[in-house]
């Protein structure tokens, strides 16, 4: 198999329990994933991220791992999981896990027996103190627990059902290794390391990420389990710096592939909380991407993403998600997809689903919500009720949990059954069966994306070549080149709701490679256009 076949490639993640229930229990499941292959196959998806399906409690969907090497069985079972990875296999599209290995759930055996007694032989698989200190969870709240069976506390960075393991347990170790091993052995060709970079913690030192020894575990863990650039591994970081990504991911690193950073994310949020209200701020968004897209050529690799299940989404976010709601989604795709690094696709972007509009607390099914909400307005007041309300409204998880919307049938054809999350309510205008009909739709414009990233002749330069930003101050307008030493391809994308005159691009008698409308007249571009031109010179 080729090495690095991940730099050619578009990986759709796939949020299993959300994506299409085969058996009408209101829960997605592997079945489900198998029907649909033929759908991601058309699109040009070369490799499925499969969220956690481990056995869990699914306290936070599944990111609460009870058994690492059994698969829950509201999805299915291990047969049935080798089933899948076979029949994406023959269609050539590779599976990615999941691997959730800071923290595990608190049924996890290995914790069950940690409780036990401070003489337990897991008792150092987990981090016991006798006190606590005032560190906070990132889920609200404290990072400690008492356990009146040991009189102890325990320490969980996110809820209190996901305690974190100790890393610095050589045990621990060998047992993650092993077991990323056997999955390897099974067929899965990569992983998706959820915060990885947390893994490292000094607690004692109130060191919780990039810890001292984070690069020797990492190393360690590629050396023992699976050791070869033929596997896609991608490390969730969010803090990570370019010289941080670097360390993961230069081509001598024996790390990962790429990493999954945030900082296009993070920086546009306020400090206070995410949950706080703020707007986009468009032109530092742009200056994020040119200096990564700058300090991270030739030294290292990136993930290009806008929305995930941890995130909203894409269109709603960045986008215009009402009047321009098709537009803006092939604009924002175009934009990221023919930057350097992996395109990822969050499941339901490609045909545009968008953002809920739930305005009270109880309808969501999110532990972040919940606890964060309880931290900082019932007990901080760091912000209020509406102020919390506006901000899940912009960022809340769950608005990308919502089931895939396939068509206009009850529940979005997802299940006949009421589903685990209720469906945003607007899945009899957008759904698959009503995007796919229309010609300039977006998935059939993903389609011919993709197809021109990862198979024309300008692969190798969005592969390999520089970028060059314009305009970065500009308020409306997204533009950049990529280039080599024969050909520049120049990528002029609208990101407002004005029709804008580039006249002044001299871009008229220039070949369009691609364009997100059916046509470009006159040197203007209507709102959210894009156009994608091919010129010999800067």
């Amino acid at each position: 198999m080729k090495k690095n076949w991940w730099k050619n490639t578009v990986v759709y993640e796939l949020y299993l329990q959300s994506f299409y229930d085969s058996n009408n229990d209101g829960i997605g499941d592997i079945e489900g994933a198998i029907e649909k292959l033929d759908y991601l196959k058309n699109l040009g998806v070369g490799a499925i991220w499969l969220t956690p399906i481990y056995d869990s409690p699914l306290i936070d969907n599944g990111y609460d791992v009870a058994d690492y090497q059994n698969i829950n069985p509201i999805y299915g079972d291990i047969e049935k999981f080798k089933e899948f990875i076979q029949k994406a296999k023959n269609i050539d599209i590779k599976i990615i896990m999941d691997m959730v290995v800071n923290h595990t759930s608190d049924q996890h055996h290995w914790f069950k027996e940690s409780r036990k007694s401070r003489n337990n032989p897991y008792r150092n698989y987990y981090i016991w103190r006798d006190k606590p200190d005032n560190t906070s969870s990132i889920f609200g709240g404290s990072a400690w627990t008492f356990d009146d069976s040991t009189n102890q506390y325990y320490f969980h960075q996110f809820a209190k059902e996901q305690p974190d393991l100790n890393w610095e347990n050589p045990i621990v170790r060998k047992e993650i290794a092993v077991m990323i091993k056997w999955w390897c052995e099974l067929g899965v060709m990569g992983f998706r390391f959820d915060v990885i970079d947390l893994i490292g913690k000094e607690v004692d030192n109130k060191i919780f990420a990039n810890g001292p020894k984070l690069h020797q575990y990492i190393k360690e863990l590629r050396k023992n389990s699976w050791a070869s650039d033929i596997f896609l591994t991608v490390g969730e970081c969010w803090g990570a710096t370019i010289e941080d990504a670097i360390m993961y991911s230069s081509p001598n690193a024996e790390e990962f592939s790429m990493v999954f950073q945030f900082e296009h994310i993070t920086q546009l949020q306020d400090q206070i909380s995410k949950y706080k209200p703020k707007a986009v701020d468009f032109v530092k968004l742009k200056k994020i991407y040119k200096k990564w897209q700058q300090g991270l050529h030739g030294r290292g690799w990136n993930s290009l993403f806008l929305g995930n299940h941890d995130l909203p989404r894409m269109v709603s976010k960045y986008g215009n998600d009402s009047k321009y709601r098709k537009q803006s989604s092939k604009t924002l795709f175009t934009t990221l997809f023919l930057m350097q690094g992996t395109p990822y696709i969050f499941q339901g972007d490609e045909i545009g689903m968008t953002n809920l509009n739930w305005k009270n607390i109880s309808d969501y099914k999110d532990v972040e919500i919940k606890n964060t909400y309880t931290d900082l307005v019932s007990k901080q007041n760091k912000l209020t009720h509406d102020e919390f309300i506006l901000g899940i409204l912009q960022n809340g998880r769950d608005h990308a949990r919502t089931p895939f919307q396939w068509n206009q049938q009850i529940n979005g054809g997802f299940s006949k059954s009421i589903p685990w999350i209720p469906i945003n309510n607007n899945y009899s205008t957008i759904n698959a069966d009503e995007d796919l009909k229309d010609p300039n739709g977006i998935y059939n414009f993903l389609q011919k994306l993709i197809k021109f990233r990862n198979n024309s002749e300008y692969s190798e330069i969005i592969e390999k070549g520089i970028y060059v930003p314009f305009l970065v101050e500009d308020p409306n307008l997204f533009i950049y080149a990529r280039a080599n030493k024969h050909t520049v391809i120049k990528i002029i994308a609208n990101w407002s709701e004005e029709t804008i005159d580039i006249t002044a691009l001299k871009v008229s008698g220039l070949k369009i490679l691609l364009n997100t409308e059916t046509s470009f007249e006159n040197n203007k571009l209507r709102p959210w256009q894009t156009v994608v031109l091919r010129e010999d010179r800067f």
